[in-house]
């Protein structure tokens, strides 16, 4: 069976990464990304099955930690007249409301869970990606897509477990073992998304990125 093509950069040259019980890895080449081949990929019923066990309520002090250290970078950065998109909102929007609890103009999608495309057909200041990149199964087309949305002088915030450095470290990552978990970024694959969008990449903290459009 040929290697997978990559999800990110349709590069053809990639290389078996790492193996487990469960599923096959494959490093590109080209971009960087580590994902997993289509054979593995769940079904839609089977991913949403998997998210409806997900206790990411506002009620979850330890989610909404997860989420304010996210929220206190964006926030920082964005002003209260800056509209917003959450893509990926999941069932219950939190990060949404911690925006909109503080006066800010925030719209939500979510492919199972707040499937109206319109707001797709905005253009917004920010847009926020928080625990979604590494779901994706075409992150290329995704991430062009809402590009096209952020407004000139705008920014994406990407929150996503970055690759470990070493990889002896990948064995032992628990973050790969959720099989929802296709994608896998490092700093060096955010830097080459930038390259072919042509943004500023700012690396704030660990696991969040952030890419300006210029104006």
């Amino acid at each position: 069976m040929d290697n997978p093509a990559c999800p990110l950069c349709h590069f053809h040259g990639t290389k078996l990464f790492h193996t487990d019980k469960k599923r096959e890895f494959f490093l590109c080449e080209d971009c960087g990304l580590v994902s997993v081949p289509k054979r593995y990929h769940l079904s839609e019923e089977e991913e949403m099955s998997r998210y409806d066990l997900h206790e990411n309520t506002i009620d979850n002090k330890g989610y909404l930690n997860f989420l304010n250290r996210f929220y206190k970078v964006i926030s920082n950065i964005v002003s209260k007249e800056s509209t917003g998109l959450d893509f990926g909102s999941g069932p219950e929007p939190v990060l949404a409301e911690l925006f909109t609890e503080r006066g800010y103009n925030i719209s939500v999608y979510d492919v199972y869970y707040a499937p109206d495309r319109s707001v797709l057909n905005k253009k917004y200041d920010f847009i926020t990606i928080v625990e979604v990149l590494e779901h994706l199964k075409n992150p290329e087309k995704e991430l062009r897509m809402l590009w096209d949305c952020l407004n000139p002088g705008g920014v994406i915030g990407i929150m996503t477990k970055f690759l470990p450095l070493k990889k002896s470290k990948f064995s032992s990552w628990s973050y790969k073992n959720d099989t929802t978990h296709i994608c896998f970024y490092s700093e060096a694959v955010f830097r080459w998304i930038s390259k072919q969008i042509n943004s500023k990449l700012v690396f704030p903290v660990d696991d969040i990125v952030l890419m300006y459009k210029t104006k």
